[in-house]
């Protein structure tokens, strides 16, 4: 019997290590890769490609190499814990060359549409439809594996922010932030307290005039560097950890968790004291705020309620002139190519163990790493391979 054929969509984090499932289960993959390169999210380019994820110049991962490795793959001794996005690069084509992945990969082409045979409901097979250099091509796939990713389209809530089409600065999304130099000597509010809110805050606090972070509400905010300055993330993430937490009560984890947090600084006394309790929602995780705040270099602010030509004018009355405006304000996902048997409503998708649409007569489309973690998703999408690939198998 021939090997089943797997269609894996994108060869970053994600469709690396599908593919890499799909080899050791015997199965037959072919990778569709729309940009030149395998990396996705973590490869730096100086300008935003159309659907592909964009990061800026200096992003550094939240998750430390010990907890981000894939399980049959440590990274190297001498790679620091806390990886900056070229050192991941550099572990993903160790990676992808050790396990002789790229002729797998059909790079510079994009994946149009994927429908199912007519025969599904026997087959379980899919037609997919990639174009490469303006040709159009269809192949049959006894399974799909989905690995896009979710950080490709900005989510610009323009709307909520009225009068913001008359102001006269500058207003970007996060995804096109590169760098710190155009904002040199200027009134920056930046807009969310996410990762990359709080990322951009305190690298635009370096050059500019003044930097307000606006902030609906407010976050905790966990350090990289933990106790005895051991990544937070090995500290945390532990099986005594979680056994305990098994025991108490959410609400007894929190008071220990949020009493820590406030030991390091007080987040009420800073402005960021959230609503939420610090397990409920994904964390932000960031060494250098606290610093910028009590150097004046980054001034908290609630949301804003408008803008005017010059200045944004805030939830609590009071006004700020301001010459540019940086959306952190996140991502919303789509899967165009997925015709009828998927839909997204308000950034959610109801999948089975986040991986498997639960109305489909077989099977044999899985989505991998679509989910926001606490902590690394590479592990994560590699047990989701492990299971999907032989969920396709049969096993």
């Amino acid at each position: 019997m021939a090997a089943r054929k797997v269609a894996v969509i994108g060869a970053g984090a994600s469709g690396l290590c599908a593919l890499k499932c799909c080899l050791d289960e015997g199965l037959e993959p072919t990778c569709f890769e729309r940009s030149k390169d395998i990396g996705g999210l973590w490869r730096f380019e100086e300008r935003p490609e159309d659907g592909r994820a964009s990061i800026y110049r200096s992003v550094i991962i939240n998750t430390s190499k010990e907890m981000m490795c894939f399980s049959d793959f440590p990274i190297p001794e001498d790679f620091p814990n806390y990886m900056h996005n070229s050192k991941i690069m550099e572990y993903f084509r160790m990676y992808a060359q050790h396990f002789d992945l790229l002729r797998h990969i059909r790079f510079g082409t994009s994946v149009c549409r994927v429908s199912k045979r007519p025969d599904f409901a026997s087959s379980g097979q899919w037609e997919v439809v990639t174009e490469s250099e303006g040709k159009q091509e269809a192949a049959v796939f006894d399974a799909v594996l989905v690995c896009s990713g979710h950080h490709t389209d900005a989510h610009l809530p323009l709307s909520s922010f009225p009068g913001i089409e008359k102001f006269k600065g500058r207003y970007l999304h996060s995804r096109d932030y590169k760098d710190a130099q155009a904002f040199t000597n200027k009134r920056v509010v930046v807009i969310g307290i996410g990762n990359s809110g709080s990322d951009l805050a305190v690298e635009i606090s370096q050059t500019a005039q003044q930097v307000f972070l606006s902030t609906r509400r407010g976050a905790w905010i966990l350090n990289r560097v933990g106790d005895q300055g051991y990544p937070i993330d090995t500290i945390l993430t532990t099986r005594i950890k979680t056994f305990l937490q098994g025991l108490l009560s959410s609400s007894m984890a929190c008071d220990y968790m949020e009493k820590k947090l406030n030991a390091r600084f007080d987040h009420s006394r800073y402005g960021l004291k959230p609503k939420h309790r610090v397990l409920h929602q994904h964390p932000t995780i960031n060494d250098d705020l606290p610093n910028r705040i009590i150097s004046g270099r980054v001034r908290v602010k609630p949301n804003i309620r408008e803008f005017t030509e010059t200045s944004a004018i805030f939830e609590d009355g009071t006004r700020e002139d301001v010459d540019a405006v940086v959306f952190a304000t996140g991502y919303s996902f789509s899967f165009p190519f997925l015709e009828g048997c998927v839909k997204v409503v308000e950034n959610q998708i109801p999948l089975y163990k986040f991986m498997f649409p639960p109305d489909l007569e077989k099977p044999t489309l899985a989505f991998i790493g679509l989910i926001q973690p606490l902590g690394a998703i590479m592990p994560i999408s590699e047990l989701q391979c492990r299971w999907a690939t032989r969920v396709f198998k049969g096993t």
